[in-house]
């Protein structure tokens, strides 16, 4: 039996917590405030038989607590117990409270409102860690807060605690996303929260560059390597070295081109193109596409080896159709970010109208229609007649997803028809069409919530406890 001290100014969490935990076999304690948790946990000289004294085994804090914080408190509890797991509770997430918590040796980072079950998982991969000595991490405050990323929707908050825990490991990352979705904010984040933040960030624009060219941009030439070549040029990844290489869309680069990045990934080694000698660069391999590399690889456009190089550490990013509770914190954000010299903002309806948008151009499109409404409109208020029209193109890839859902499912039963026929097996067909469907419209909104099992009942429009038994039926994590 293990003891978990659960602290928090809220008795509803507490009290819901302390049931759920009890039921799976802990003992629980609670404090309303860091100094009562203190108080429960630190050794006194002279203390009576009767006093309260608690050795938790792992901890539940909330970050905005009466008095000291949480972080504050969690460093002194880990003083006292330095293998001691502390999971932070927040209502209020966000990239810098991420970066903060995990940084400051917090094994785990849950945003409010949370499932039970998803908490007592956590729980137990808390007691199973098998770490041996607290790890020492530089406090985050040396770098700027992550302003520029902005979410308080489930799928952002798993987004932030993804850079939390990658940023100071010096992995590869991939960064996958529609277009529009932020990804080479993300990958700026990584690199800004990591070790290498005073060394060069330096994007790799792939579709941007000229196919001809593409190996001179990569690994530089000397002077006369080819035609054109008048002069010496060094190549971005050489000047990424000690620092970050961000490689935008890494999806269009060409296989031949693909071969030989992955040699330099190999041997941390870059030679120039039309020079026999070769020179160092150590840099951090940060990756972003909008396609499947996993279908490309399928298909023999893009390398296998390579793939698995990249593909370390995988942050997906939301499309902005599945985090609509954000889209008035990005319009807003971005109409502050106009510089008028008056404060505007948008009306009930405005908001009301960008919530109800599809938005297949994501953030991106976002940020141009509210750039739109602030040049049409120079009063105050920015009203829904300010906004342009919905692109004519993102009307057409929208009408056409019925139809292509439809071909599918048509695909899949006329291809279950006839292995049923074939193989003798007639009359299952109905029950397997429906664990299917449902399972993978569970799996789905499930990810798209970031593990949140009540957000994803509610957006199911199921109970929690229908959607519990549901997950367990089909073995979804």
């Amino acid at each position: 039996m293990s003891n978990v001290l659960i602290v928090d100014d809220e008795p509803a969490i507490c009290w819901a917590l302390e049931q759920a935990l009890q039921d799976a076999g802990h003992s629980v304690y609670t404090a309303a405030s860091a100094e009562e948790a203190l108080e429960l946990t630190e050794q006194k000289t002279g203390e009576t038989d009767s006093a309260i004294q608690v050795t938790p085994d792992v901890v539940m804090m909330d970050v905005r607590l009466p008095g000291i914080d949480g972080v504050a408190a969690m460093n002194r509890l880990r003083a006292q117990g330095p293998q001691t797991p502390v999971i932070i509770m927040t209502a209020f997430g966000n990239l810098d409270t991420a970066i903060r918590a995990i940084n400051n040796g917090a094994f785990e980072y849950l945003t409010k409102p949370f499932d039970l079950d998803q908490a007592v998982e956590v729980i137990r991969r808390a007691l199973q860690s098998t770490e041996t000595e607290s790890v020492e991490k530089t406090s985050a405050e040396k770098v700027s807060p992550g302003e520029f990323l902005i979410g308080k929707s489930a799928p952002m908050q798993d987004v932030f605690r993804k850079i939390a825990l990658v940023a100071e490991n010096d992995v590869p990352v991939l960064i996958t996303g529609e277009s529009g979705t932020g990804k080479e904010l993300v990958a700026t984040a990584v690199h800004r929260y990591s070790s290498r933040s005073e060394q060069p960030f330096v994007p790799v624009c792939v579709p941007a560059m000229s196919e001809a060219l593409v190996e001179s941009e990569l690994f530089g030439h000397v002077q006369g390597a080819f035609t054109g070549a008048e002069k010496q040029r060094t190549g971005l990844l050489t000047l990424a070295h000690q620092g970050s290489a961000f490689f935008d869309e890494i999806g269009d680069i060409a296989l031949s081109t693909q071969v030989k990045l992955l040699r330099v990934l190999e041997n941390r080694q870059v030679t120039a193109v039309g020079s026999n000698q070769s020179q160092a660069s150590d840099f951090r391999l940060i990756a972003a596409t909008n396609r499947s590399l996993e279908d490309q690889v399928a298909k023999g456009d893009f390398r296998e080896d390579l793939f698995y190089r990249l593909n370390v550490f995988r942050i997906e990013l939301p499309p902005l159709r599945e985090r609509r509770e954000d889209i008035p914190l990005l319009a807003q954000h971005f109409l502050d970010q106009l510089n008028s010299p008056r404060n505007r903002w948008l009306s009930k309806r405005t908001l009301a109208e960008l919530s109800r948008r599809e938005w297949y151009g994501n953030v991106r499109e976002l940020k141009n229609v509210i750039d739109h409404a602030a040049i049409v409109n120079r009063s105050e208020v920015i009203e829904p007649e300010d906004l342009p029209q919905p692109s004519q193109k993102l009307s057409n890839i929208e009408s056409s997803q019925p139809e292509t859902l439809t071909k599918a499912v048509q695909n899949w039963i006329d291809d279950r028809l006839q292995t049923e026929e074939t193989e003798g097996t007639t009359g299952k067909i109905y029950e397997s069409f429906l664990d299917k469907a449902e399972s993978i419209l569970l799996e789905r909104t499930l990810k798209s919530t970031g593990g949140n099992r009540q957000e994803a009942a509610r957006r199911l429009g199921i109970h929690r406890q229908t959607l519990r038994e549901k997950l367990k039926r089909y073995d979804i994590k």
